[in-house]
């Protein structure tokens, strides 16, 4: 039998964490999964020592920015997190077997200035994969805690945000996407 490899993960580093559904299925299908997601991430996150940087879940995936606080491992954290909503989910849905593509993908964060851009990565998740138009209408990401419009208690935005302003931190993401959406076609800068 094969032995599990978990990646390694120390104190104090920062990680982005992400995965989909198994077969690209959705892992949210309505407004209570993502709910029941969230509390479960404050009830891990506060069980493992991590600190939430930023997330952004999406129906069929979702990102975590996360740092590692206590000396329990990172896998630890997010094995007890997705298997905690995996039963929740195939209990409600009536379905077998596993609802997380493969083990969860994690990127360890070297400079604490990608911080900031990686925030931002996360947070155009909605608006590159075209679920919405306006940022700031996504609920299910802590972009509306970054601007001011939410003031949500999850998130450590202030790890990321360093000495931005939740306006410079709009302008920025804004700019992105724009970026974004001139490389996908999707935005015309001569359009009235």
């Amino acid at each position: 039998m094969k032995e599990a490899v978990y990646k390694i993960s120390y104190q104090g580093g920062y990680y982005h964490i992400y995965n989909r559904g198994n077969h690209k299925q959705d892992i949210f299908l309505e407004r209570a999964d993502y709910i029941g997601y969230l509390e479960r991430l404050r009830e891990h996150r506060e069980k493992h020592k991590i600190s939430i940087i930023c997330y952004c879940l999406m129906p069929n995936h979702f990102h975590l920015l996360v740092r590692q606080d206590g000396r329990s491992p990172l896998y630890k954290f997010i094995h007890s997190l997705h298997t905690s909503y995996s039963m929740y989910f195939n209990r409600k849905y009536d379905k077998v077997g596993h609802l997380f593509q493969n083990r969860f993908k994690q990127k360890e964060v070297a400079d604490d200035k990608y911080l900031l851009q990686l925030s931002s990565y996360i947070h155009l998740n909605p608006i590159v994969n075209g679920l919405i138009e306006k940022l700031e209408k996504y609920q299910w990401s802590s972009y509306p805690d970054y601007i001011n419009l939410r003031q949500g208690t999850l998130c450590k935005k202030d790890l990321a945000l360093l000495d931005i302003s939740p306006e410079d931190y709009k302008r920025i993401t804004e700019e992105e996407v724009k970026e974004k959406l001139l490389i996908k076609g999707m935005l015309f800068e001569d359009a009235p």
